[in-house]
This record gives structure tokens, sequence and C-alpha cells, in this order.
């Protein structure tokens, strides 16, 4: 975790009227006999929770399918004994079948290559059958209920270009990777397909 992170947690917290003082670079201490209230959700944030957290362990790779897992056990633990009980009985289910093992094989490569910003090169297979290899800058993952894609820079076509990942052979985390100073970015990434379709919506960052 990097200092201006902590400068930022710690100002979070201060304007939601935790009473810390310091300052950046001396440090910061919590006033005496403080106490952060319990932790409490209303039946509807407790549902969308639960789901949420199901939907990541059927849809998703192994990785982050446990780190949900984990996340729901945790908020589970430190919830009011009534709230608890609403999480067991919250009857909302994404079940996973043999259908998802392909579409979200190789997630949690493109996952790590889009926080660090290292490139990724597969082989890509075309729905007619026509194969190439590809090197990306990996940007986005989009899930559209069915299926995952990745928003990308790709490296042969020199431009922004969209991928499913369940048509990748071969996917490989690189070393390379890159300065988003050049407008490689997500936010490059929606402005262009806006301005292939003409929409004016500032606001997308992705594509339809």
């Amino acid at each position: 975790m990097s200092k201006r992170t902590v400068y930022r947690d710690v100002k979070d917290l201060v304007n939601s009227g935790v009473p810390i003082r310091g300052e950046a670079g001396v440090g910061y201490a919590l006033q005496r006999g403080y106490e952060l209230p319990p932790l409490t959700f209303s039946a509807a944030e407790i549902e969308a929770l639960v789901l949420g957290a199901r939907l990541v362990e059927g849809w998703t790779d192994p990785e982050l399918a446990r780190a949900a897992r984990g996340a729901l056990t945790k908020i589970e633990a430190v919830l009011p004994k009534a709230l608890r009980e609403l999480v067991l009985k919250t009857a909302l289910y994404a079940p996973r079948g043999p259908w998802m093992e392909a579409r979200s094989e190789g997630l949690g490569i493109l996952r790590r290559g889009i926080a660090g910003k290292r490139k990724v090169r597969f082989a890509y297979e075309r729905p007619n059958g026509d194969s190439s290899e590809r090197t990306v800058r990996p940007l986005g993952l989009y899930f559209w209920g069915s299926k995952w894609s990745l928003a990308a820079w790709c490296e042969l076509r020199e431009d922004f270009r969209n991928f499913r990942p369940d048509r990748m052979n071969e996917l490989t985390l690189l070393d390379d990777s890159w300065d988003d100073a050049d407008g490689t970015t997500l936010e490059g990434y929606g402005e262009a397909d806006r301005a292939r379709r003409g929409d004016p919506d500032p606001n997308w960052k992705g594509f339809r």
C-alpha cells in the first residue's frame, strides 16, 4: 500500500466523521475512547452483497471466487445476529456449470495484466476458425451475463479491440509493461468506441 493510498483513506475517514488527528508526513492518532459503529446493512443491501459474491464465485476464475467467499465470510462475522441470519437465508444463487469453465479460463491472467499494466499474448480463434497471434495491452474486463469480453489495445492492429477470453489459447502474461501516457487507457478505449458509434455519452468506458 502506498503513502498516497494511506493519506487518501485517512482523509475519507475524517470526512465521514471519524475523529482522527494529525497530518500527512507526521502521523495520525484516533481520539481516545472512540469506537467504530457496528457494521450494518439494509435487507436489500445484504441481498445485493450475497448475490454479488455468489456471482463472482460462480462466474469468475478460481482465485477471485475464493476471494469472494472470504469477503462474504468476513462481512458475516461482524454483522449483528439478525443480519447474519439474513445472509444465510438469502435465496439468490448463481450456479456454476461446465459451460463456465472455458468462459472463465484465463481471467486470472487477464486481471493481473490489467492491474499491473502488463501485456498478454495469446492465439486468438475467430468464429470462422481463423487463428492469429496477438499481443495486447489489457484494459478492462466486461461480463455480459453469458460471456466475458476484454477491452484492449491490439499491437497487431495498432488500435483498440475487444476479445473473447473463451477464444484465447496459450494465454501468457508477459513481463513487458506500457506507459498509458500515450492514451492507451480504458478512457481512451471509451472515446474511440464513442467516436466509431457516434455516441455522445462522455461517461461510457466500455463497448456495446
